[in-house]
C-alpha cells in the first residue's frame, strides 16, 4: 500500500508541473502571452466565459481539447478548475523552416525526427534527448493527439528541450509532403518493412518518422513516406519502445555520416 501511495504522489507531482487552473488564471496566462501547450475544456459546457477562452486560445495558436469533466478532475491539483485547465509549454515552438535553416547554417544535410502521435510525454522527452545527442537539427510533432513541450517532457529530456528546436504542425502529412518538395527524404519505421535500416542511405537529407506507441504510423503518414524501414528483431518480441527505435535509427544515421 505504501508503494502505491508513493507512486500516486509521484504521478500527481509530475502532473501538477505547468498546470494552470480556473477561468481567470487561464485568461490571464493567455493575456500575458504565456506559452501554452494545450487547453482542456469540459465537454458540453455552454458557459460564455469558456467559449471566450477557447476562442482566444485558438486565435493564439493553442490546441484546444474538449474532454470529459472526469479527466479535468483527475488533472486538477486545486480541485477547483471551473471547467478549464491549461498546460504551459516550457519553451516556444518553432517553424519547420527554422529547423531547415539551422541545418543550412551548419552546412549539414537536414536530419529531422518526426513523431507521429507520440502520446506518452516520457517517450517524447526521451526522443528529444536522443535527437540532441545525435545532432539532429529538430523534432516535428503534430498539434493534435500528441504530447507537447510540457514540464514532464522537459524533465525526461534531461534539459535537451532547451537545445533542440521543436516544431508543431496542424497537418503532419502535409508537412511531410512539403519536406519532400524541399529535397528531404522521408523514412518511416514499420515492423513489416522489407528494407532494414542497415540497407538505407541516411547520409543525405532525411526525416525519420517514429510511429505512436500502440499502432505505429497512421495510414496517411505511412503512405507519404518515401521508404519504409525495419529494425531487425532477433528475440521473441516483435517491437521496441518508440524512443528506443528512434535512438537506433538516429545513431545509424550518425554512423553513416561520420
Amino acid at each position: 500500500m505504501a508503494d502505491d501511495r508513493r507512486e500516486n504522489w509521484k504521478a500527481r507531482q509530475e502532473q501538477s508541473d505547468g498546470i494552470i487552473e480556473g477561468r481567470n488564471a487561464v485568461i490571464e496566462a493567455l493575456r500575458a502571452g504565456t506559452s501554452i501547450d494545450k487547453i482542456y475544456i469540459a465537454r458540453g459546457e455552454t458557459d460564455a466565459a469558456l467559449g471566450h477562452i477557447a476562442a482566444k486560445a485558438r486565435a493564439a495558436g493553442c490546441a484546444v481539447v474538449d474532454c470529459d469533466r472526469r479527466k479535468l478532475d483527475a488533472m486538477s491539483v486545486t480541485h477547483s478548475h471551473q471547467g478549464v485547465i491549461a498546460v504551459a509549454a516550457v519553451r516556444e515552438y518553432v517553424d519547420v523552416a527554422d529547423i531547415l535553416q539551422i541545418a543550412r547554417d551548419r552546412g549539414e544535410p537536414p536530419l529531422l525526427v518526426v513523431c507521429d502521435e507520440l502520446s506518452d510525454p516520457h517517450n517524447l522527452g526521451a526522443v528529444i534527448r536522443t535527437a540532441e545527442c545525435a545532432g539532429a537539427h529538430g523534432v516535428i510533432i503534430p498539434k493534435r493527439r500528441s504530447a507537447g513541450l510540457t514540464a514532464v517532457v522537459a524533465k525526461t529530456s534531461a534539459g535537451a528541450v532547451s537545445h533542440v528546436p521543436v516544431a508543431r504542425v496542424a497537418n503532419l502529412t502535409a508537412c511531410l509532403k512539403e519536406l519532400k518538395e524541399q529535397g528531404v527524404w522521408v523514412y518511416g519505421t514499420a515492423a513489416d518493412a522489407r528494407q532494414t535500416i542497415y540497407q538505407a542511405d541516411l547520409k543525405g537529407s532525411a526525416a525519420i518518422v517514429i510511429g505512436s506507441e500502440g499502432t505505429g504510423m497512421s495510414r496517411l503518414v505511412r503512405e507519404t513516406c518515401d521508404v519504409l524501414l525495419s529494425i531487425p528483431m532477433k528475440g521473441k518480441l516483435n517491437s521496441l519502445n518508440a524512443s528506443a527505435a528512434a535512438a537506433i535509427l538516429l545513431y545509424e544515421a550518425v554512423r553513416q555520416r561520420m
